[in-house]
């Protein structure tokens, strides 16, 4: 063989070995993240002759449902959500024209029966047809309409959690919209005032007002630099970072308990709680409880955002950037989801110890088989069970005689904390807020409210929406 002949013959065979290679890398070990694109059509055109799964709430409603159009071997199947816009932001959709999102997406292997391979392939070697198995999601249909009818139409999102499990009980945000709609009025949903199809739960920014003080009581507790009855001191006004800072109404407190700062939530003894410990102690428990990266929920990762300290859509771990008594407080540049927050106040009740939060609670194959249900996963310990029940404690007295009374239930002690983020001072616009969890003595629900840009405070809005919502489940 002579030189030239040579050449050629190598540069065929290294580019039928690059051929070969790509293909084998596209067809083998990503062929998952092709399918899972979200501009790729051609999964959801074989999903459309693929009966899809049913969604049902943990009490039984029935929220997604595949219905058969055409006929002969032109039969598809179209999705169909019979409460319409009650469940539109956790559930979200799936149509061919306009892709998937929300547990739709998140949970697509299992409803178009992918999530066993082998199962799959003999059904194809065996003539059957593809049916996705069937999901039961932990959300609970009364408690998310409590929650709804709670909002009573104002833009805000409630998200509740069970803490030793990390089920998701109820997820509602405002402005919502109906799935049955997507199909054909996306660009209208799109383009609407409230933008209805961002879910306020998992994507939101809001600066978190003083419920941010658990976080700050968590780190003061866990430390060892402070205890329930360590003396702190609550005068106003006092310089914080070279900055004059107020508590609510310029109350003046002077020398009190850790525990009376958190029942009046006082913000110049929590800023300089935060002073005191630095901006590396607080920031560490920040990331323990999830800051700083998208919660770990069976959930699109492009639909959740990650809760923190932003600064040009960055968010920044830089202790030395940043104001950390005012950090402590909800304010700064700190900008928080409500499912940050609900984890937040479900780990206080777990005994200190993040569950993994999950929309999971049961898969049942075509065959009315369980092939797998709700396995509760610690995501991590995020304080000692010691200091978590001393913050509990300090939690049921904000409830109990301070800012929280209106969480309040009869005959079940609660625990809580309100918060009111100035948005505009002048106009007396707020951000109200209340996270908390109840029964005190063995939690079963943790939850968190919060309503755009109104004119009242935590614990005059949001709290007796909390109320409502735990009292329906805990029944």
């Amino acid at each position: 063989m002579n030189a030239p002949i040579g050449r050629v013959f190598a540069l065929v065979v290294l580019l039928l070995a690059t051929v070969i290679a790509f293909t084998t890398y596209w067809s083998v070990f990503a062929a998952g993240d092709l399918r899972d694109n979200v501009a790729n059509r051609r999964p959801l055109l074989e999903a459309q002759r693929v009966q899809r799964g049913e969604i049902r709430t943990v009490d039984g409603d029935l929220i997604a449902v595949s219905e058969p159009e055409g006929t002969g071997g032109r039969e598809i199947f179209v999705r169909s959500y019979p409460e319409g816009e009650l469940f539109g932001h956790p559930v979200g959709y799936d149509f061919v024209d306009r892709g998937r999102a929300g547990i739709e997406r998140s949970e697509n292997d299992v409803l178009v029966g992918r999530n066993n391979e082998f199962a799959t392939i003999f059904e194809q070697l065996e003539g059957r047809t593809q049916e996705g198995s069937d999901l039961t999601v932990t959300l609970d249909g009364a408690a998310q309409r409590l929650a709804t009818q709670g909002l009573a139409g104002r833009a805000g999102s409630v998200v509740a959690i069970e803490p030793a499990t990390g089920a998701v009980r109820a997820m509602v945000s405002l402005p919502g919209y109906d799935p049955n709609q997507v199909r054909d009025q996306f660009g209208e949903l799109n383009d609407a005032r409230g933008s209805p199809l961002f879910n306020r739960a998992t994507q939101s920014s809001y600066a978190p007002g003083s419920t941010m003080k658990i976080v700050t009581a968590a780190a003061a507790l866990d430390s060892g630099e402070f205890e329930p009855d360590s003396i702190v001191n609550g005068n106003s006004p006092k310089e914080i970072s070279g900055v004059e800072l107020n508590n609510f109404g310029d109350a003046s407190f002077g020398d009190i308990t850790l525990t009376t700062a958190l029942t009046r939530s006082v913000n110049t003894a929590w800023a300089e709680v935060a002073v005191d410990l630095g901006a590396d102690t607080l920031l560490e428990y920040m990331d323990r409880f999830g800051f700083n990266a998208k919660p770990p929920l069976d959930y699109p990762a492009d639909q959740m955002l990650a809760s923190g300290i932003y600064e040009k859509g960055r968010l920044i771990t830089d202790g030395d950037k940043i104001d950390i008594g005012r950090v402590a407080i909800g304010q700064e540049r700190l900008a928080v989801t409500p499912l940050q927050m609900a984890m937040v106040a479900a780990t206080v009740a777990n005994g200190g110890e993040l569950a993994q939060p999950t929309f999971l609670q049961e898969i049942t194959d075509v065959d009315g088989r369980v092939t797998d249900q709700l396995e509760p996963q610690i995501e991590r310990r995020v304080i000692s069970a010691e200091s978590a029940a001393e913050l509990t404690t300090m939690m049921a007295n904000v409830v109990r005689e301070g800012t929280g009374t209106a969480a309040a239930l009869a005959g079940v002690e609660v625990a809580g904390k309100t918060g009111t983020a100035e948005v505009n001072v002048e106009q007396n616009i707020n951000q109200p807020w209340f996270i908390g969890f109840a029964p005190v003595q063995n939690p079963q629900i943790a939850v968190a409210v919060t309503i755009e840009r109104s004119a009242g405070t935590g614990g005059a809005i949001a709290a007796p929406i909390a109320r409502d919502v735990m009292a329906e489940l805990l029944r």
